[in-house]
């Protein structure tokens, strides 16, 4: 079984290749083409530079992989593709170029939802391009130590999502932001401060030094039963805070306090509502990606807390945080070795969820 992934949902072109050797599925490897630069003056992502860029990169990076690690498209089983949700045009490059791919190969194209691919994203290692087992040799997926049921934080430039996950297919959603992503937050606020995008990894940096206690910043939705966030009035109380007090733009020693207060007030809710989910449901476990799950805080919050409640937490690798076709090519290879057959990609969906 040999599977090609293709992944162009925002502002990142990704492919990969994942094969069958002997009874496990390995990553044999994953590129990724980042935009960061392109997008940085503007603050955040443009969708027509990025499927300008995608559509650009993508046969590239396909190329790259292909002669870098000797393979053949001809050998391929399947072809698989995100399809949602993310930017229109972005996807539309993917699919596209997936679809046309299929049909010159005569191969299947396999649809698979973005989010998912982040979900089960903690059971894939890269560092030595395989899938983890307990060995890091790869996965059966007969045998594949996904400890249905559990429960999945998301939390990325584009989601906040709680999901609860009882098995493939089987997904139900807990709570998620009613405004403003998580790392929507940490950009915008980011700018607010001059500081470069993307916004989270620069305000992690500079709060490294600050205190955290410095600035009682507002925590959304404190109600125990409600599983649900809101980072727009933490957003905006920063933004008042700053015009109130302009030396927190000007002394490095107070943007660190800024920082570190703004990184708490929404580490916290993460870690409380998360933990908080797992308790209300029984479940033992929890997974964690997303491009914001690369904090350094979070994930160490994260894991305090599971431990005194009880609960095993499982986070990406921070080379899988972010958005890559590895994901969506092994979700794809895991469906088929267990008998759960990914969908045959049909339209792209923009607004695609569980």
């Amino acid at each position: 079984m040999k599977i090609l992934g293709i992944e162009t949902s925002c502002d990142e072109t990704a492919v990969a290749w994942v094969e069958q050797v002997g009874t496990q599925y390995r990553v044999i490897d994953s590129l990724v083409s980042s935009q960061i630069r392109l997008h940085e003056r503007f603050g955040g992502v443009v969708p027509e530079i990025a499927t300008r860029e995608h559509l650009k990169n993508l046969p590239a990076l396909t190329k790259d992989l292909i002669s870098k690690n000797h393979l053949d498209l001809k050998e391929l089983d399947g072809i698989a593709v995100t399809v949602g949700p993310g930017l229109p045009t972005a996807l539309l490059v993917g699919v596209s170029y997936a679809k046309g791919l299929g049909v010159a190969l005569g191969k299947p194209v396999y649809g698979v939802n973005h989010l998912e691919g982040h979900l089960f994203s903690p059971f894939f290692h890269l560092e030595d391009r395989s899938l983890m087992d307990s060995q890091k040799e790869g996965f059966d997926p007969a045998q594949l130590r996904i400890p249905f049921p559990m429960m999945g934080l998301i939390v990325s430039g584009g989601h906040t999502l709680i999901i609860e996950v009882k098995g493939w297919k089987e997904y139900l959603k807990r709570g998620g932001t009613v405004d403003d992503a998580a790392g929507e937050a940490f950009d915008k606020v980011a700018r607010m401060l001059g500081l470069p995008y993307p916004g989270g990894p620069e305000i992690e940096k500079w709060a490294r030094l600050g205190n955290a206690e410095a600035i009682d910043f507002p925590q959304s939705f404190p109600e125990r039963e409600n599983f649900n966030f809101s980072f727009s009035g933490l957003k905006t109380s920063v933004r008042y805070f700053l015009e109130k007090n302009p030396d927190y733009k000007e002394i490095d020693q107070k943007k660190r306090d800024l920082c570190a207060s703004f990184q708490k007030a929404i580490v916290e809710v993460l870690v409380r509502k998360t933990i908080r989910a797992c308790q209300q449901t029984g479940s033992k476990s929890v997974v964690v990606a997303g491009g914001v799950a690369c904090n350094g805080v979070l994930r160490e919050r994260l894991q305090q807390e599971g431990l005194k409640a009880g609960v095993t937490v499982h986070i990406a690798d921070p080379n899988l945080c972010t958005d890559n076709a590895a994901m969506i090519a092994s979700v794809a290879a895991a469906r088929l070795g267990v008998g759960v057959d990914p969908d045959v990609a049909g339209d792209f969906n923009p607004n695609l969820r569980f």
